[in-house]
């Protein structure tokens, strides 16, 4: 019992310190918030005219910062890297060209791998933006636009560990790289084209002629098939579905489980039926170039489970058959 009690204590003191860390991190990006101003918005312009790429550069926990700031730029349609500042003094800074903008963080702004860097930007005549939580620094002087990160405390009780400080840079690196992406009106498409393989990508970037079966695949019989014929084609092809088509190949229905079931329940001889007396008229059907998410919404509003694709524009030639196994499959569910 004693022994639990103790584990109590221990979670209590924990989770306080926890909030605590929270609680300091979340007052540095409230804080952050009032000090945006005219710098900020020079800083976006910037970057919105550069012509060649952003190189983010910082040393340390600020460079693991810049790491992720350069990689919510590129993701967000800007060309951005990361430069160390110890090995652009090594050979790297032949990434720079006079095209490029530098972003350039240091909370003290008087971190000297960075700050050697300087004179090398300003030959060039490459625009620098700082992100500094000391404006008057020696690299807030040299910024041509100057983010104010400053805290008034870092989350660590010694107030040494780069913790709050952080934080803010992390902040104002993705207000920086939102504000950036509306100026320039990127759409969720664009977002798709640069993650091809995630969720998103999928579902924008997939077409049905990517999913959908064609040739001996696509399950059709005729109007005048016997019905028999039909259960043959939705059995074989196993899309629990045929399409039926007139003597020219027109679409003019298609042939369901659920239309056999209410055959069956109706009685008579339904093997001895043709295709056209049973069979559902204006089906739902699909354009192959349309996005495979809209097939599936298609699906989803009318409780089926396959689209015809169809030649448009008169929407009758029979081009391929998508189930939505496929897009179960290919991720767009």
């Amino acid at each position: 019992m004693g022994s639990g009690k103790l584990r109590d204590r221990e979670q209590k003191v924990l989770l306080r310190r926890a909030r605590r860390v929270l609680r300091t991190e979340a007052r540095a990006i409230e804080n952050l918030i009032g000090k945006l101003g005219p710098s900020f918005c020079q800083a976006v312009e910037l970057l919105y005219r550069c012509r060649g790429k952003v190189v983010v550069t910082g040393l340390g926990k600020s460079g693991l910062i810049c790491q992720k700031i350069a990689a919510t730029l590129a993701s967000t349609g800007t060309p951005a890297i990361f430069l160390h500042p110890v090995e652009g003094f090594h050979g790297d800074l032949g990434v720079l060209t006079r095209q490029d903008v530098v972003i350039a963080v240091s909370n003290s702004g008087e971190t000297e791998e960075v700050n050697r860097l300087l004179p090398i930007i300003k030959r060039m005549n490459i625009p620098l933006v700082v992100f500094t939580g000391k404006p008057s620094s020696g690299l807030g002087q040299q910024g041509d636009a100057v983010i104010d990160t400053g805290v008034k405390e870092e989350a660590c009780p010694m107030n040494l560990v780069p913790t709050a400080s952080t934080t803010a840079a992390l902040a104002a690196g993705d207000a920086l790289a939102v504000a950036l992406l509306e100026k320039r009106g990127f759409r969720q498409e664009d977002f798709a084209l640069l993650h091809p393989g995630g969720a998103l990508g999928r579902r924008l970037l997939l077409r049905v002629e990517d999913l959908m079966h064609t040739g001996e695949e696509i399950p059709l019989v005729t109007g005048d098939s016997l019905l028999q014929d039909a259960l043959f084609e939705i059995t074989a092809k196993r899309m629990g579905v045929t399409g039926v088509v007139d003597g020219k190949g027109d679409l003019v229905g298609v042939v369901t489980d659920g239309d056999l079931r209410r055959g069956l329940e109706k009685g008579g001889n339904l093997l001895a039926c043709r295709s056209r007396e049973i069979m559902s008229r204006n089906p739902k059907r699909i354009h192959r170039d349309e996005l495979a998410a809209k097939a599936l919404q298609i699906m989803e509003q009318y409780s089926i489970t396959s689209l015809l694709v169809v030649q448009p524009p008169r929407d009758r030639k029979v081009l391929g058959i998508l189930h939505i196994h496929d897009l179960l499959k290919a991720g767009i569910a």
